[in-house]
């Protein structure tokens, strides 16, 4: 889960801002835009896009911020703000229906990448838009599916469905060669007498040498 959202800001900020203060929107901005760019760059996989995202989601906080109620900590709330609108982002490009890579040139480069890091970014970017922002909502930002459904207008198996291929991708993807074998057998489907229970269960869980190079 990214927990720069969670962190609290002041409520005297927070007031401040609701009232079209200039200077509560910079403190605003200072504090969450980074979280803000990370996250849509992990599910765009396109830094242009990504400051696309940031700036219409600031943009649009001017107005929005005045309907923020407080039932949730403020970060969490932005944050759903920049995953629905990189998610509308997807939509728009039409990467959602795309089962195309990106190319490497569009790998995120926020910081220096060791050669497993960067493995795992190529695997991660490997998948297709929707699987890999389903892998980063769940497994990196914590959304339930419930709250997936209502983000991609789709029911709950659908993402879980969609997670389970995608984290059987990425095992096999990242496996050593000396485990291909055994990460294989593992993903194979179950026989009718062990699939009857929780057939839209994701197995598994994020490989975590992924899950370290995205965090």
């Amino acid at each position: 889960m990214n927990s720069a959202y969670f962190d609290d800001i002041d409520e005297l900020t927070l007031r401040r801002a609701r009232n079209g203060e200039s200077a509560a929107f910079a403190r605003l901005y200072d504090r969450y835009a980074k979280p803000a760019y990370n996250l849509a760059l992990r599910m765009l996989g396109d830094s242009a896009a990504a400051e696309d995202v940031v700036q219409e989601v600031f943009l649009r906080l001017f107005d929005r911020v005045r309907g923020y109620r407080g039932d949730a900590p403020f970060g969490a709330w932005l944050r759903r703000l920049v995953a629905n609108a990189s998610i509308d982002e997807l939509r728009r490009r039409r990467w959602l229906e795309s089962e195309a890579e990106l190319p490497v040139s569009q790998l995120p480069q926020t910081r220096a990448m060791g050669e497993a890091q960067v493995e795992a970014w190529q695997a991660l970017m490997s998948l297709p838009a929707t699987a890999r922002a389903i892998v980063i909502l769940h497994e990196i930002e914590g959304f339930t599916h419930g709250e997936m459904a209502l983000m991609f207008g789709q029911s709950e198996s659908y993402s879980k469905s969609v997670l389970s291929r995608a984290l059987q991708r990425l095992r096999a993807d990242l496996a050593p060669p000396d485990t291909e074998g055994a990460v294989a057998a593992a993903n194979a489907p179950r026989s009718s007498s062990s699939s009857s229970s929780a057939p839209d269960t994701p197995t598994g869980e994020l490989p975590r040498n992924t899950h370290h190079a995205i965090v």
